[in-house]
């Protein structure tokens, strides 16, 4: 695994090492070992798998609040997507800036994203499949959420939105004195 930096802090491309042969390939997607650099002492607490059907489609933007804020490691292991992190935190320099990646089953990237990012994707083809790691089980209670859409970010989404779900929809635009996660 080659972990690299982007200019959100904590915001991390885990780049893979596929062992390929005339079978195929075998690629390592998680190393608490190796990860140790973006987090000593991670433990994953839950594991999800999601897949999309249309192209176009957004997911998110998604977090949860603390005292349940949490890391996740997301890798798409069918098709591609473009992958979105959003800073939240109120003290950084890079607080309501983006950062995306396409990730796809091709390149096997994988995106780290600490507590207080938000997190959301585009699916690039249908049929799209997806793993994440989290650091926090899910807490109803916690839950957050950003219109993918919102101006203060302005998201420069690679293909046109076609299918938000209701309730991604149905989140406010950010208010001029949002304050932020952590």
């Amino acid at each position: 695994m080659i972990i690299e930096n982007t200019e959100i802090d904590g915001v991390n491309i885990i780049n893979s090492e596929p062992f390929c042969d005339n079978r195929g390939f075998f690629n390592r997607i998680f190393c608490q070992e190796e990860l140790r650099e973006i987090r000593p002492n991670m433990v994953i607490e839950q594991m999800n798998h999601s897949m999309t059907r249309l192209k176009g489609t957004v997911r998110g933007l998604h977090f949860q609040y603390p005292p349940h804020a949490e890391l996740k490691i997301v890798r798409c292991v069918k098709g591609s997507i473009f992958d979105v992190a959003v800073d939240l935190r109120k003290n950084s320099p890079t607080f309501l800036k983006w950062h995306g990646e396409i990730l796809s089953a091709e390149n096997m990237k994988a995106f780290v994203l600490p507590e207080g990012c938000a997190h959301g994707f585009q699916a690039l083809e249908d049929d799209i499949e997806m793993i994440y790691l989290h650091t926090e089980s899910h807490f109803k209670e916690s839950d957050g959420r950003l219109r993918y859409d919102d101006p203060k970010i302005n998201i420069k989404w690679p293909i046109e939105v076609t299918i938000v779900s209701e309730k991604d929809m149905s989140t406010a635009f950010i208010k001029n004195d949002y304050g932020g996660v952590l």
